[in-house]
């Protein structure tokens, strides 16, 4: 397995796109595409495993195509279309990072990926790439899937184990509209920790190599948070959020900001609140 720290806005320890075997899991945004070609040697990929859509995890999957056309893409079926065509998801995400300017300015540039690269997954699938099980894994995202490495017992979880930069414990729930679900993500978890993996892979950042302990403070971390929500308004979520980080990230407190912001963090939480109450009313 290797980690591949491709340095987003200049930055370490914000994303992080593993290899294994050949097979790129999470190849980052577009915006930091020079940094994994570098890293990857001009060799390329077999395929590419994204765990959902989001940009700071797939927004490169398009140009990695572009440049080689006939890359494999694995991606969710509630994701796959929107690959294809990323129009709603550049509208949805230029609302949250202040227009077509920020976006670009975070995540590069989006480029479509054909329909004919894209391998379509629902979960449930043995031996991906001769390997990899595969198994649903909504709460952060409604098009997350969650990887397991058979041969190694490494499990490839995107977002769903939190957001953790070592050396430190301090583990955060990216909780970011619009798919979030407590609910959901909670069995997930479950889902995730019934591989009973030796070592989980995240994205923001690094091996965690104590599984079970990390899937526990993401799920404490995801409680903790909705709490937070629940009593605050965004100033006030911001502020104590923002506190609990910098008492437990120390110089690092940067980077896991950059990779799960707070204002956004609150939005999501907000978001689900809401529909949650509608949908008992």
């Amino acid at each position: 397995m290797r980690d591949i720290d491709v340095l987003h806005m200049g930055r370490e320890k914000v994303i992080c796109c593993w290899e294994v075997d050949g097979l790129l899991v999470d190849p980052g945004p577009q915006s930091t595409e020079a940094t994994l070609l570098e890293a990857l040697g001009g060799e390329k990929p077999r395929a590419l495993l994204l765990t959902h859509i989001h940009f700071d995890h797939a927004g490169a999957a398009g140009s990695l195509v572009r440049r080689w056309p006939d890359l494999p893409v694995y991606v969710h079926e509630r994701g796959a279309p929107h690959l294809a065509d990323p129009s709603k998801l550049v509208a949805s995400a230029g609302r949250l990072y202040g227009g077509d300017e920020g976006l670009r300015r975070l995540w590069g540039e989006v480029v479509p990926v054909p329909e004919a690269n894209l391998r379509v997954l629902s979960g449930g699938e043995r031996d991906v790439e001769g390997a990899f099980r595969v198994e649903y894994t909504p709460g952060h995202a409604s098009h997350h899937v969650s990887y397991f490495h058979e041969p190694s017992g490494w499990a490839f979880v995107g977002d769903m184990a939190g957001v953790r930069v070592p050396p430190h414990d301090l583990t955060i729930a990216p909780t970011p509209p619009p798919d979030i679900d407590v609910d959901l993500w909670n069995r997930s978890i479950d889902t995730i920790a019934a591989w009973e993996p030796a070592t989980l892979a995240l994205t923001h950042f690094g091996a965690a190599e104590d599984p079970a302990a990390q899937l526990e403070a993401c799920r404490e971390a995801l409680h903790m948070e909705a709490g937070l929500a629940a009593e605050h308004d965004l100033d006030g979520f911001v502020a104590a959020l923002e506190a609990r980080i910098e008492a437990g990230a120390d110089r690092d407190a940067a980077s896991v900001i950059q990779a799960a912001p707070p204002d956004q963090l609150f939005q999501g939480l907000d978001r689900w609140r809401r529909k949650r109450a509608e949908a008992a009313a």
